[in-house]
């Protein structure tokens, strides 16, 4: 299974995709993840269980019959060809203060959607602690700079009851990541010397870490900068459901 220092690895893949893309809106970008994600799930549920996912296989996600609509997932779990959980991924590399509450909003309607027909659904987020943000064009406006008050809705989420709020993933994993500056304050004119850059150094050692200003804010239903942990408590509260089904 990766560990922690993989999962940055795998990240860094990601990133090194959508540089080469372009395009935030590619799920190229997501497969490494999704894949490697896939795996790890395999490995640690073993025989009787099948993982659909792009990057995994047959190269395909999941469907979960939801209470409300039937719903696409990144990575779906099944059993005996019943699905028993799912995990959405979302990985934001742009914009971040301009479609924060949509991100946030869609994310709670497709988990209320899944776990009020009973099945356990897990949310993994990732984020740069410095996000671009560009105007229409290309061109450099700003940093959106990841503090405690962008990630306000995260840490009201994470001291939710999901048994009580249907709406609150089973475990969120928040994973914010440092990514290695050209130079302090420096400013991009584009998108493109963005990518450049950040294509020149993408095999740098030092390139990606997680990010610890924050420290550890969050309650227990959000697990922080904890890959191997937040695997390992999503695989017992499926496994826990299913003795109790």
């Amino acid at each position: 299974m990766m560990t922690n220092e993989d999962f940055l690895e795998v990240i860094k893949d990601s990133f090194h995709t959508y540089l080469r893309i372009g395009t935030s809106r590619s799920t190229a970008k997501l497969k490494p993840l999704h894949g490697h994600i896939a795996t790890d799930l395999a490995e640690k549920f073993g025989a009787g269980f099948s993982i659909h996912s792009q990057g995994w296989e047959n190269d395909k996600e999941g469907s979960i019959e939801g209470r409300y609509y039937p719903k696409n997932v990144d990575i779906t779990i099944e059993k005996a060809g019943k699905v028993v959980a799912g995990y959405a991924v979302k990985f934001v590399m742009r914009n971040y203060s301009q479609n924060s509450n949509n991100y946030f909003e869609n994310m709670l309607g497709e988990t209320a959607n899944i776990r009020a027909n009973s099945i356990p659904y897990f949310q993994i987020f990732i984020i740069f602690d410095k996000v671009p943000y560009y105007e229409k064009g290309g061109s450099f406006k700003k940093y959106d700079t990841i503090t405690p008050h962008n990630l306000d809705k995260y840490l009201a989420l994470s001291k939710d009851d999901p048994t009580v709020f249907f709406h609150t993933p089973d475990k969120t994993l928040v994973a914010l990541i440092k990514l290695k500056e050209k130079s302090p304050l420096y400013q991009y004119k584009n998108d493109e010397e963005y990518a450049s850059y950040y294509q020149s150094v993408i095999h740098d050692n030092d390139l990606l870490s997680y990010a610890a200003q924050l420290g550890d804010p969050f309650g227990d239903g959000v697990i922080f900068n904890d890959y191997e942990d937040f695997i390992e408590r999503t695989y017992h509260i499926t496994m826990g459901r299913l003795k109790r089904d």
